[in-house]
């Protein structure tokens, strides 16, 4: 199964609330409607950076935050 997604996202409520510490996007990043449109009225200002572990495995990776 493909889902396409172009991203991961987390809320700015939940970045809070779990005591992540973000970093300001140097340019602003619109989002996309499920209809592959962009959404300008929504816009990413903002990353935190993660690493994720499974099993044997570790991936550093970027979470664009939203929000609602």
């Amino acid at each position: 199964m493909d889902s396409s997604i172009t991203g991961l996202v987390m809320s700015l409520e939940f970045m809070r609330k779990n005591k992540f510490k973000k970093k300001k996007l140097e340019k602003l990043i619109y989002m996309r409607n499920v209809n592959s449109t962009f959404n300008y009225k929504k816009w990413i200002k903002h990353i935190i950076e993660v690493e994720l572990f499974y099993r044997r495995h570790k991936k550093r990776k970027e979470i664009n935050i939203i929000r609602r």
